[in-house]
């Protein structure tokens, strides 16, 4: 008898069940982990960001996810990375380093981490979003491609091809028994 074949010749079916199966078990965990990292922050209050721009590397780099906090403005501490509004002609939002919380005007003094000097105009607390309290480099392209329709497409087809791959690894698996 060769191995990996057992008396009726079936062995290579179940095995290829298996592979089947155990494939579209991870192509299914993989979008639910991926959707949970979008998920699960928000109900525990987070808001999360996609970092666009180069000002904070390289301590936050370029495709960053950022997930911040709300508090209240008299409680950051310098040194303390923050998310807020910029001008509102534009309305992005920035994060940056706190180099001053000025409680009694109720403003930031702001600096990118990589700009020689600080921001031009201070940040005020009505501004003010958060606390960045986690970084997860390189995360923040994946997470926004997959909140865009063809990202929540293509998801929803990985989640479908893996459900496949285990109906027919099922299949193959019942038909060595």
């Amino acid at each position: 008898m060769r191995r990996g074949v057992n008396e009726n010749g079936n062995g290579r079916g179940r095995q290829a069940g298996r592979i089947c199966s155990i494939t579209g078990m991870i192509l299914i965990v993989a979008v639910i982990c991926l959707c949970s990292l979008l998920v699960l922050p928000g109900m525990i209050g987070f808001h999360m960001y996609h970092v666009l721009s180069g000002s904070m590397e390289p301590a936050i780099p370029v495709g960053s996810l950022l997930y911040v906090q709300g508090g209240a403005p008299k409680d950051v501490k310098e040194d303390d990375i923050i998310a807020f509004y910029g001008a509102h002609e534009d309305s992005g939002i920035i994060t940056h380093r706190v180099v001053k919380n000025n409680v009694v005007s109720g403003t930031f003094f702001t600096k990118g981490d990589a700009n020689e000097k600080e921001d031009p105009k201070p940040v005020q607390y009505d501004d003010y979003i958060g606390r960045v309290e986690l970084t997860v480099p390189y995360v923040g392209k994946v997470l926004t491609i997959m909140t865009s329709v063809t990202g929540k497409i293509a998801a929803a087809l990985v989640v479908g091809i893996g459900v496949v791959l285990n109906l027919i690894g099922g299949r193959i698996g019942n038909m060595g028994e």
